[in-house]
């Protein structure tokens, strides 16, 4: 009997291509879609025509159409309320505590590569494949498994990864790892996967518009949950009022459009503080930082930090070219990194990422 996998099939041309791969390989393939969102839930905060989004009603739709293409099972499995518990909440959560979540790694680590492990198990598959631009390979001294970035270095996902165990990365298969984008479609078009042109996702499958704030108004609308007035002071560093705001939720560091004042130079948000409701502003040199703290370290291909400090490259965003850096043990699952060269807008609540080449050592969320 040939190996059963269980593919996560959101719709879109990297998943649909992924389970192409495989049948043509000889695998036996079920698929399996995440229902993680009820897309008629909050119509207020719905973009019309919305597209670019991930795992709507479209591509559900899109996912069956391919599994049948294929001649293979299919189901889709509802997580929504999973999803609302370590997604969407955090997600507010630390929105109101001045931080700028990354839902999608939330999702990774409780979700993609938690429940839906599970989920195989249910189906008899002894493993999972996704269409992440990833690579895992297994070091042979320690037996420890890898997680290394796709070599298409513009679709390089392990940003969103670092909270992988080694348990998961040693049942998990990303087929596109050692492909580019142009190759992976033009592999969808060879093997006749019908979404082969579609466009790749861009927005938040619960945010379609975009417009975060607009979407934490309206879920505690939906909740019953009375706010706290948000409104408050915009200050530039030195402590100068020099405007009001209507909510920190609505700002995030590094930010220069809808700060809602005028000014002879460009202003920036440098920081926000819930605590005080203050918005603080200022020029673009002051988002400069030589340092940052990160906690709940995941050393994913390390067995840990060494006790000396250790080089290596850090990620604080996704699209941005790692940096080089010294990182310092900061206590329990703390790590302090402190680079050779300030970064701009190092903002808490998203991730550092650290890296040797393509190898990804472990990663943190900032403070």
């Amino acid at each position: 009997m040939s190996e059963r996998i269980a593919v996560a099939m959101s719709g879109g041309v990297d998943s649909s291509a992924v389970a192409a791969m495989l049948v043509k390989e000889g695998y036996e393939i079920i698929g399996l879609t995440m229902q993680l969102w009820n897309q008629r839930r909050l119509p207020q905060v719905a973009a019309e025509n919305a597209t670019g989004r991930c795992c709507s009603l479209d591509d559900v739709y899109d996912a069956r159409h391919v599994a049948e293409q294929l001649g293979i099972p299919y189901y889709v499995v509802n997580f929504e309320d999973r999803f609302e518990q370590h997604v969407v909440r955090p997600f507010v959560e630390e929105y109101l505590a001045g931080r700028t979540p990354i839902p999608c790694t939330l999702c990774n680590n409780f979700i993609k590569f938690d429940q839906f492990l599970e989920m195989a198990d249910g189906v008899g598959a002894s493993k999972i494949a996704t269409g992440h631009y990833a690579r895992v390979t297994r070091e042979a001294a320690s037996g420890r498994w890898q997680l290394r970035r796709g070599v298409d270095s513009g679709k390089d996902q392990t940003y969103f990864l670092f909270g992988l165990t080694q348990a998961q990365l040693a049942r998990t298969l990303f087929p596109l790892g050692g492909l580019n984008k142009p190759e992976v479609r033009e592999l969808a078009r060879a093997l006749g996967v019908a979404v082969a042109a579609k466009p790749d996702s861009q927005e938040i499958c619960f945010v379609p518009n975009g417009d975060y704030a607009a979407f934490i108004d309206a879920y505690f609308a939906e909740q019953g949950i009375a706010r706290e007035a948000t409104h408050g002071e915009i200050v530039t560093r030195g402590g100068r009022t020099v405007g009001e705001h209507s909510g920190v939720h609505r700002f995030t560091v590094g930010q220069r459009k809808r700060i809602g004042i005028a000014a002879a130079e460009p202003l920036y948000v440098i920081a926000t503080d819930p605590a005080t409701q203050r918005v603080v502003v200022g020029a673009n040199e002051d988002l400069m930082r030589a340092r940052l703290t990160a906690r709940g370290v995941n050393w994913i291909s390390w067995p840990g930090l060494p006790s000396i400090p250790a080089r290596a490259e850090v990620k604080i965003r996704n699209r941005q070219v790692a940096a080089s850096a010294t990182l310092y043990p900061a206590g329990e699952n703390r790590v302090e990194v402190r680079f050779d060269e300030p970064q701009r807008a190092v903002t808490p609540g998203q991730a550092a990422v650290f890296y040797d080449g393509d190898l990804v050592l472990g990663g943190g969320w900032i403070e």
